[in-house]
């Protein structure tokens, strides 16, 4: 690497993803240019040896590293690692389970200068198995720099926000030096809900670009997603911190709806599919989502879930109590 710093640094967090790091690393390596540097921040993985397989697979890639963490810290801390080492004028992020179609790095930052904005997000395909799903970012406004608060908004409409894969974007380092671009520490799941509001709220200028270069790997078995264990109720916290930094924003009342709608959204799917976690954190899972419908209001959850529909009204109800006349 050159004595300037890189224009890009690309953040992989890594952990117990050995069958899957070498497309990784190799669709990296086939993006690699002498401007961007690649951290890979292994999380002290538990289950396999992925970081011998990192040491080994980033020979080849220029301008990499690995960092290895002295104990596992989930991914919003890995993230923050990453952060913290990065010396990019633009930072992005990928997964260590998903991999990114060549040349699609040199597209996104060419897009971010272009354009000059905050940040970039973009769409991405998931993979399920041997299928490929094309999902677009809930923006219909194309290539053209936005206000990134004119996103948010409808209530009962997806948006932005709705939008969180950091993974599907770049950021100008500008963001970081605002306090913008940090996780919350210790988040292993819903760890880009709170990160994607305050982006939205307080970044100046964004674009949505129409590429389609990163693949979402679904189904993966170590994936916490897949996994019902305890670390899956971190998305109470990870609202509840929305909620927390919404109150003093000058349009707290509106945004404040949305989130709202947002957390029963997330709330009744983890009810719905609840057969998949051990017994006792199925019993924390009602608990916590009881305690958390009962702070909002009866005017705000009827607000919030109008046209939800009515599985989803019937279970929160239930799980409530005392919420009459509740249009689904």
């Amino acid at each position: 690497m050159t004595n300037r710093p890189p224009k890009l640094s690309v953040i992989v967090p890594c952990f117990n993803i050995e069958t899957y790091v070498s497309d990784t690393v190799t669709s990296l390596v086939n993006n690699a240019r002498d401007e961007f540097e690649f951290i890979f921040v292994e999380d002290r993985s538990t289950k396999d040896y992925t970081y011998e397989a990192l040491l080994e697979l980033t020979k080849r890639l220029p301008n990499s590293r690995v960092i290895r963490h002295e104990q596992n810290g989930g991914l919003a801390t890995a993230r923050n690692t990453g952060i913290d080492a990065a010396e990019g004028t633009y930072l992005t992020f990928l997964d260590g389970d998903d991999w990114l179609a060549p040349g699609y790095l040199t597209d996104l930052l060419d897009c971010a200068e272009r354009f000059d904005v905050d940040f970039v997000r973009t769409d991405h395909v998931q993979v399920t198995g041997i299928e490929r799903a094309v999902h677009r970012a809930p923006e219909g406004r194309r290539h053209t720099p936005l206000d990134p608060r004119s996103s948010i908004l409808p209530v009962d409409d997806t948006t932005m926000v709705d939008y969180p894969y950091a993974w599907a974007g770049v950021y100008h380092r500008r963001l970081l030096d605002r306090g913008l671009l940090r996780f919350h520490d210790g988040l292993r799941t819903a760890e880009d809900r709170p990160w994607i509001w305050e982006l939205h709220r307080k970044a100046d200028s964004y674009v949505v670009a129409g590429l389609r270069g990163v693949f979402y790997r679904r189904g993966v078995a170590t994936s916490l997603t897949q996994i019902g264990d305890v670390r899956q109720l971190d998305f109470f916290r990870s609202f509840d911190l929305v909620l927390a930094e919404l109150a003093e924003d000058p349009e707290a009342r509106k945004l404040r709806m949305k989130a709202l709608r947002n957390y029963c959204v997330v709330i009744a799917h983890q009810l719905a599919d609840r057969s998949r976690f051990e017994r006792s954190v199925a019993a924390k899972l009602r608990q916590l989502a009881a305690e958390a419908l009962g702070r909002m209001t009866e005017e705000e959850l009827n607000e919030a879930l109008v046209g939800m529909g009515e599985e989803r009204v019937h279970t929160l109800r239930r799980i409530r109590g005392g919420m009459k006349g509740v249009a689904a």
